[in-house]
């Protein structure tokens, strides 16, 4: 059986995957956008304190995908628990740090300007930073999401959800029928929702900054 006879056969089975794939990953960005840009808020003014944030969800990336699905097993158990804490903690580190040097760098005339106007504190942030420093925190969750696509294949290894049941189930079985068939119907919807992505945040980078920003 040929791949495209293999990926027409099982299309059902694989959309559904796809689906489940794409919507943890969707899940994790939102939960680590808001997370993200709330750390980003809290420690760009304090050198000391963005420091230790960048150094804190840095360190998140160093630790292996498997072993911190592994260590959050007895916590969470397997599934989503699991699946849906590591993508956050691993996605966490370019939108925090891309809140904190896009704050950074909004004119502080504008603030003051904001302020002069009779604007409270969080409504300058709301109005006038956070709309300002937005193109550079998109990418920051654009850089996220890419790579948090791909660790999520690994949530396999929890009984997750998602593409990676396809790609596992497949290099099991190398050499049975269907094996390498199955990784790679796998593999390739991985690929193709990451550019799915990537052309989503593409759209919505058009619609949401002001033509002035636009790179």
């Amino acid at each position: 059986m040929t791949l495209s006879e293999y990926v027409s056969s099982r299309w059902d089975e694989l959309t559904q995957a796809a689906g489940q794939h794409a919507l943890v990953v969707a899940l994790s960005i939102l939960m680590a956008t808001l997370i993200g840009v709330g750390v980003g808020v809290l420690t760009y003014r304090r050198p000391r304190l963005a420091g230790l944030a960048t150094a804190a969800t840095a360190g998140f990336l160093t630790i292996p995908s498997f072993a911190l699905l592994g260590l959050l097993i007895p916590f969470l158990g397997l599934g989503w628990g699991p699946t849906l804490v590591a993508l956050v903690m691993y996605s966490l580190l370019p939108i925090v740090r891309n809140t904190i040097v896009g704050l950074r760098a909004v004119d502080p005339a504008v603030v003051e300007a904001g302020r002069g106007m009779g604007m409270s504190a969080a409504r300058v942030m709301a109005r006038v930073q956070l709309p300002l420093a937005w193109p550079v925190i998109l990418a920051g969750i654009r850089v996220s999401t890419q790579m948090i696509i791909g660790i999520a294949a690994i949530a396999a290894y929890v009984a997750g959800p998602g593409l990676g049941n396809q790609i596992f189930d497949g290099l099991a079985r190398l050499g049975s029928v269907n094996a390498l068939n199955a990784a790679l119907a796998g593999t390739l919807g991985v690929v193709v929702l990451a550019l799915a992505f990537d052309l989503f945040y593409l759209v919505v980078r058009l619609l949401t900054t002001p033509r002035g920003l636009r790179a």
